[in-house]
Parts: C-alpha cells; structure tokens; sequence
C-alpha cells in the first residue's frame, strides 16, 4: 500500500536487537559445524515475538523495517577521528553472525536496510521524518538515548526488552528537555560511550538547566560570559570549538540518501518455505515447529548431526521441548548407576528433592530428581506411601518400586560431595539441609535462584515458576494439582509416583536450562564476582546457622505474653478515658468514628467502604496533635509484640531441639539484605523497652554464653564515604559522636552544651536521610510539626551539602542505566524510576538508600563468608543475623577470644575489594541471653 496518511511505520533497530540476543543467551553452535549461532537465534525469536505481539490493534504496522549498521566507518569519522574510537572490538563469536541477521530478516520478508558511510540512526531519522511529513505514525523499536531527539508529532520510541513506550513526557523525564532540545543537551553532556567530547565538568543535569535557561546551545555560547560560575563560564569559552563539534556528532542526519522509499517498507507475509528453510539450515527445531504452526505449514526435518568426538552444545530456544511424559523413574540400582555414570561423565548435575514439609528440619525426604541434560531427567521415588497406613515408619506402608533409601543414598553420596561435579539447585540451600541430615555434605553448588538474584535484583522474582516463566516461555505444573489445597491437602509422599516423576524431574530440568542461560550472563553482566564472593560461598554457612538455631525459654515468652495483655488492658483503659466512652481499641471503624466523627480532629479520610482509614500513617500524623492516637499506636505495637512473637514463637520451638531454627532468604531484599523467615527474627523491635524485652527469651545453654557483634552506625559510615562528607568522615575517624557533632554543625550548639533532645533530632536525621526521608516523615518521626522537620532537613543540607550531591547523582545515574551498584558491584535495578505520582518519590528514595544499605549488607555477608574459618577449632557457633548484628554462642571461657576474633574479621571485611575511607568499628557484648549482650 502507498505510505500516507493512517499508515503506522514500525522501525527496529537490528544492532540493540543484535547485542541484546547475544548477551541474553550462552554461547551457542550449530550442531553440524560448530557456527556460533547464540546471537541469531536470539535475535529471531525476538523478531518473532515482537511480530506476533504487534500483530492486531491501534499500534500494528502497516510498515515494518529492520534497520542495520553498515561497516564501522561514517561522515562522522571525518568529522572527528575519535569518534567511537573507545569502544570494545567486536566478539569473535558474534561476527559471524552478523551476516546471519540480515538473511534471517529477509527471511521473514521484512524490509532489511543499511547504507554505507551512515548509522542505522541516521536511516531511522530520515525515515522518520519522511513518515511523518507523509501524515504516517512512527514506532521506533528501540531504548538507545540519540533517537529521543526524534520523538514527537506522531513518532514514539518502544523498548521491546522492558515493553515500554517512550513519549515526550519519558524523554523531558530523562534528560530534562524536550525533544527538540536532546541534542544540545548530549553536545554539552557529550558521550563516554561514543567519545562525544562534550564540555568537560558538565552533565546532563547541569546540561539541561543551561539549555533551558538560555533556550539553545548556540544563545548559550553566545552568552556564556554571562555565566556566573568562573569555572563553568571558562569551560564554555574555551570549549566552543569542541562543543559545537560534539553537537554535529550527535546530530541526526535526516537528509540521508535513501535507494528505497516508504513504500517499499510495507508489511509483507513470510512466505513459508523460505522462512522455514532458513530456521532449517540454523537447526532451530523449536522454533521452526512454532513458526511452521503459526504459518500452518509442516516443520522442516532437522537432523540431528553432530562431528564425532564434539560436545553439541544446544540453542538454547531450540532445547527440545519440556515434556514430563518422557522423564524416567528410577527403580532399581542398575538404572541408578546408569544416572551416576551419565552425571561422571558430564561432571553436572542439576538437583532436586521432594520431601513432606518446608520445614528442613522436620521435613522426610520422599524423592530425588536429577539432569544432566536439557529435555533429559529423572526421578528416584524413595518415601512414597500407599497410604494404607499412617505409620511413617512402617516400611510395609511404602509404595511398590521404590528403592531402598538407604541404599539409593549410599550410591549418591561419593557423587554429591564429588569436589570435581558441580551440583546444581533452585533454593539449594533447602536441599543441602535435607542431604545434611542424612549425613551428606553436598559440594560444590551452583543455585540458579541466586544468579538470578545477582542478576536481575529488582526487577522481578527468583522462584522457579516466574524464572521458568519469563526465560523459558514454560509454566511448570502448580504444586497444588499434586497436593490439592486448604484442609484436604496432602503431603509429597501421599503423591502417586508416576505423577511425582512429571512434577519432580520437571524442576530438574527447568534448573538446568535456567542455570544454562544465567552462567554465561553472569559474566556478560559483570556481576561474576557479585555471585562468586557474596552469594554463592553463603549459602553453606546460612545452612549451618540455620542448622544451629538458638535456644528460646518457652516460660519466659508465656511470662511475657500476660505482662503485655497486663499492660494492653491498661492501655484500653487510658484510651477509653481519653475518647470520652468505651469502645473496640482493635476495630478501624470503631476507632475512625470516634477520631473524626466524635472529636473532630482533621485529616479524616473514608474508604470504599465508608470507612474511615486508620493505618500508622494516619494516626502518627494526628499523634502530634492528640494523645490518644498516640496511645492506640502503643497498643498496637504491644498487640502485635504478643501475637507475632511471645505468643507465636512458642510455637517455633522446635520439638527435637528446644531451639528455633530461622530460614535466611538471600533473595528477600533488593539491596542484598537478609531476609528471616518461619520464624522471622529480624523484625524483632528494638526501639521499645518492650520489643527490647523479647530478647530476653532468647538464651544460652548451660555454661555457655551468647555474645553479640554489631557493626556501630555502619551506614553513616558509608555514606560519609560514599558522598565524601569531610566532617563526618573526620569525627568517625576521631571516634566523636556522631550525633552530637551532627547537631552541632546543624543548630550551631557547642559540643559541652548538647543536650539529649537536640542530639535525638540530629539522630533522626541523620538516619533519616540515608532512606531519604521527607519533612513529613521526619514529623512523624519526631512528633513535631512538618514545617519545623522541613527546616531541619533543609538546614542539614546545607551543612553537608555532599549529601545532596550524592542523592542527586544516584538518582541521575539511576535514570540513565536502570540501576544503581553498592561498593562491591552489586546491581539493584531501579525498574520504576521513571514512574509519575506518588511511586516516583518512593522509587527516588529507595535508589539513594540502596548502594548505602546495600554496601553495608555486602561488608556483613562478606565477614559471614570468612567467619567460619576464623572461629574454627573455637568453641563457637554463629547462630544468627539480624542486619547489622551477628550472634554466637561460646562457652565461658571461649567468650574473649571468640569477641577478639569476630571483632577482627568484621573490622576488616570489607578488605581488600573495597577501602572505605572512615573505619568499620564493632560492638561487642556478652550474656546469658541476647538482651544482656546487645
């Protein structure tokens, strides 16, 4: 059709496609030949997906073309010989591919276009304005920054890998401008990247206040003496040359000479047997079975030829499809050997165990699932019943074909704690405790849960169902089928066993393919030594934790269970003294009538269902003006003491033991913090005497003591370091108290006439600041009214006026890469920091607090990972972490040494990977319980 008016022009930029293919997948080959083809197979299943996703609506192209880098040299080379001068060579892989890319367009009878001496940029801008000028719309399928000068008046950009779409509205959000005015921003930013020379000093911030106070690049220079700043004035005027050099670099050519027309861009069906026998020669069986379906055609066959002697190494899209009808049960010895041979022979193995609970250490172990090959993988039943029976010790109550647990552990044990085969896990830890107790040290181990993690942090989640979801295009067979749900639910070993051999050896295979895909991205994506130092090395040392528990006095969590309701009551009484009558303290409804209704108080908001909201936030706004909010927030915080811990954590104790066994998750926080689950003892409140109270439950066993380590303001530490604050870097070296010498920069008190008050505020500031927190927070915080903690915070800024830097420069680098990076690499995505409305401040907050939280877990995990070595021969376990804070259990007379030690390795963890300018210092206390420690 001719291009005009109502015509939607779909331009996708080949060379993103391209690298993003090639770092998303492992390095892949032809079976027949040894041709890498990673890159192209990534690249047309995501032609595929992009086509068949665009295929109907508002938003399908009526046009579509791929557009492609010509050879390395271009009209901007001429104009300056550095251009592009930093960037890396190409992958030797990938370069063969390249030509790869352009058949498997045309393949798909999609116009495929490049033009020598221009980038693939400058043939999208001409194209652009040419479509537009025609009266068409514009998509242009691609997240590279030096397009967003284009957009507007009916051309948008979509970033297909993050699915979505790029307006006027993003583009002003990420540089500052409007679109017309990106390219004087990127002249004055210039580009490391591309080696845009730009203005030395200056960035994009700066670059789009500049812009938009003199209106353009050239008024800008032609009034830079007006600048004030001396030293940005003198870089305009000497860099002027160089300036409008970088401009005509970034400058999109929109008058490239073109040997097509629009029309001959115009959406055109594959024809099939084209298609089809191209994705034959690649030897992609997956997808040449799903494009022959969606093209009602019949798959080409594919031989499966290998060279004698080569280990294929499989595409991964071309995996052979996950089917659980073809996974082996394993019943006897011989076909168990079969396995061991295979896992020798391969030296990996993914791994997996069903047992009867989450709990690992009442859990019974029910069955093994083991692959060593994608498409390929087994399952041993060991504990199914035939529920004749309720005797879990009944051996007659087992199902026929199983084999011998014993036995079938036995034959596994040298393979699993092999130092020379790699075994492979989702969550491994839960497997490697269920091995331990049946006297198996399973080692080395790989977990896909935590590559993912140190790949993808923030993003989305780590459990197998999403993974296998969004990498694998599978949805795994739900649990629940298995097990059923609610009163009538089962437990594993009740399971069927020809259904447990779908589900089980399912997992297995699913890791396995995940841990294909992640291994080679953790490299690409430079978080190897991420995984390598502070996930994977975890893992056995949070199982041995776990492992240890701590002991719990049940009769001191039952004494304080009554002393709360003592003061519960007492509390009811005083509230309904307040309130004028009596009432339910616990009912939200019953609490908002009588705040707002009865007394009138402002700021009374009602919910769809008429009632009015009562949560923290509301009643700490009105605490500063009221006590009886005041008085229910007490009351809340002793009920939910007494439900959540002295009354539940009874029933934690575990029966064996008299110890409560806490499960870390490392995947539970963004940042790299831990998370405490079943029970959690994180979130144990220390700011109450109450709350404080609780650990009193937590104790020794006889002649031992616990001792406690916590790393001291660790965080303002960190931040001293990381926004280069020379005063609080000076008063932590010197030992001063922090607070006081944060009040009395602030409020101008000299340091002999501190008063407790004056430091409490700096205090809240001081960690107020870390998460960002608002003159509304701080109110809240400090029970003072919003102007007064506004002026707080204004005035801390301008004492430390590197804070703000440091915040406005994460949020800035958070914006242009999507993450943010602690000390130590690690990266958490910051997927929501372009949002509008209220989650934009909170995404803003969370990116200035997470390289500082996260540093401080990374020193804490690293001490942790180092802690057993240290200790060893010792007469200590480490058996908890709460944030900052590490707790052991010592004899007496091991207790000194135990503190020199600990203290030691957690003073110098952050060496030698990272030097952080102020010192680490630790706590140190002793008890018989954790409350006299701390």
């Amino acid at each position: 059709m001719s291009f005009g008016k109502g015509c939607h022009l779909h331009l996708i930029d080949g060379s993103a496609f391209i690298f993003r293919a090639y770092h998303a997948l492992p390095p892949l080959t032809r079976k027949s030949d040894g041709l890498p083809i990673g890159a192209v197979a990534g690249f047309c299943n995501m032609l595929q997906r992009y086509i068949d996703g665009n295929s109907t609506g508002n938003d399908a192209p009526t046009h579509i073309a791929v557009i492609f880098d010509k050879g390395s040299h271009t009209f901007r080379n001429d104009l300056y010989d550095q251009y592009k001068a930093n960037r890396d060579e190409m992958p030797e892989d990938l370069r063969p591919q390249i030509p790869l890319t352009r058949r498997a367009t045309e393949a798909f009878n999609i116009a495929c276009k490049e033009i020598e001496g221009f980038e693939a940029d400058d043939i999208i801008a001409t194209l652009s304005c040419q479509a537009r000028e025609a009266g068409g719309r514009v998509t242009i399928v691609s997240s590279d920054k030096d397009l967003m000068q284009l957009v507007g008046d009916g051309v948008e950009m979509f970033d297909a890998m993050k699915n979505r779409r790029i307006d006027v509205e993003g583009v002003e959000e990420k540089f500052g401008v409007m679109p017309d005015k990106v390219v004087d921003v990127q002249a004055l930013a210039g580009d490391s990247v591309d080696n845009v020379p730009g203005a030395p000093g200056i960035g994009i911030k700066t670059a789009a206040l500049l812009i938009n106070e003199y209106g353009s690049l050239e008024d800008l220079l032609d009034r830079a003496e007006e600048i004030k700043q001396p030293k940005r004035r003198e870089t305009l005027i000497e860099k002027r040359e160089q300036i409008e050099l970088s401009k005509k670099l970034v400058q999109l050519d929109c008058d490239t000479p073109l040997d097509f027309t629009l029309d001959d861009l115009d959406l055109r069906d594959p024809d099939p047997d084209t298609l089809l026998g191209f994705l034959a020669e690649m030897e992609f069986r997956t997808l040449s079975k799903r494009i022959a379906e969606t093209l009602g055609a019949e798959a080409p066959v594919i031989p499966d030829t290998n060279p004698a002697g080569a280990d294929p190494v499989e595409e991964a899209p071309d995996w052979p499809a996950i089917d659980p009808e073809k996974y082996e049960r394993v019943s006897d010895m011989k076909a168990l050997e079969a396995w061991i041979e295979r896992i020798k022979a391969r030296g990996y193995v993914a791994v997996d165990t069903e047992t009867t609970s989450l709990n690992e250490m009442q859990a019974l172990l029910v069955g093994i699932s083991l692959s060593v090959e994608p498409g390929q993988a087994c399952y041993i039943p060991l504990g199914h019943r035939d529920g004749a029976t309720d005797d879990l010790f009944n051996t007659d109550a087992l199902a026929d074909g199983q084999l011998p647990m014993e036995e079938a552990l036995k034959a596994l044990k040298p393979v699993l704690e092999d130092d020379a085969i790699l075994k492979i896990g989702q969550n491994m830890k839960y497997d490697a405790k269920i091995f331990a107790r049946h006297d198996i040290e399973v080692t080395p181990i790989d977990d896909t849960m935590l590559m993912s993690y140190a790949l993808n942090s923030g993003i989305h989640g780590h459990g197998m169902d999403t993974l296998s979801e969004r990498y694998l295009s599978h949805t795994p067979i739900p649990i629940k089928e298995l097990l059923g749900t609610g009163k009538s639910a089962i437990t594993f070993d009740r399971v069927p066993i020809d259904d447990a051999v779908k589900y089980a050896a399912e997992d297995a295979d699913i890791t396995l393919r995940l841990w294909m895909s992640f291994k080679p991205q953790l490299h690409q994506e430079k978080v190897t030594t991420v995984y390598e130092t502070l996930e994977r090395p975890l893992v056995p040392v949070l199982a041995r934790m776990e492992r240890n528990g701590i002991k719990v006095d049940r009769e001191t969590l039952s004494h304080m269970s009554g002393k709360f309701a003592q003061k519960m009551a007492e509390l009811e009484e005083a509230i309904h003294e307040l309130a004028g009558r009596k009432f339910n303290v616990g009912s939200p409804k019953q609490l908002g009538e009588i705040l707002f209704d009865e007394m009138g108080l402002e700021g009374g908001k009602k919910g769809k269902t008429g009632a009015y909201a009562t949560g923290a936030d509301v009643l700490e706004d009105l605490a500063t003006e009221h006590d009886l909010p005041a008085r229910v927030l007490d009351w809340r915080a002793l009920s939910k003491l007494k439900s959540t811990y002295t009354d539940a954590l009874q029933d934690h104790i575990d029966p064996d033991t008299g110890r409560v066994h806490t499960s870390y998750v490392q995947t539970g926080a963004s940042t790299g913090r831990l998370a405490s689950t079943d029970p959690n003892l994180q979130n144990i409140p220390v700011r109450s005497e109450e709350g404080r109270r609780i650990r009193e439950a937590f104790v020794a066993e006889k002649g031992n003591r616990l001792v406690s380590l916590d790393y001291s303001q660790i965080e303002l530490r960190i931040l001293a370091h990381v926004a280069d604050l020379p005063a609080m870097k000076q008063a932590f070296r010197e030992g001063q108290d922090i607070h006081a010498m944060t009040a009395s920069e602030m409020f101008d008190v000299p340091m002999d006439e501190m008063t407790p008050d004056i430091r409490r505020q700096a205090k809240a500031i001081n960690f107020g600041v870390i998460y960002g927190i608002s003159g509304f927070g701080l109110a809240r915080n400090l029970r003072i009214p919003r102007k007064d903690a506004q002026g707080f915070i204004d005035r801390y800024f301008e004492r430390f006026p590197g804070i703000k830097a440091y915040m406005d420069d994460t949020v800035g680098f958070a914006k242009e890469h999507g993450f943010v990076q602690t000390l130590f690499g690690r990266k958490i995505h910051t997927p929501e920091i372009t949002a509008k409305g209220p989650r934009a401040g909170f995404a803003k907050r969370a990116a200035i607090n997470a390289p500082i939280q996260g540093t401080a877990a990374d020193v804490i995990r690293r001490a942790m990972i180092r802690m057993p070595e240290a200790i060893e021969g010792q007469p200590a376990k480490m058996l908890l972490q709460v944030h900052d804070e590490l707790i052991f259990e010592v004899s007496e007379d091991g207790v000194d040494k135990l503190i020199d030690t600990a203290r030691e390795v957690m003073e110098a963890a952050a060496s030698p990977a990272v030097k952080i300018d102020v010192p680490l210092v630790v706590d140190a206390g002793k008890g018989d319980n954790w409350a006299e420690a701390h």
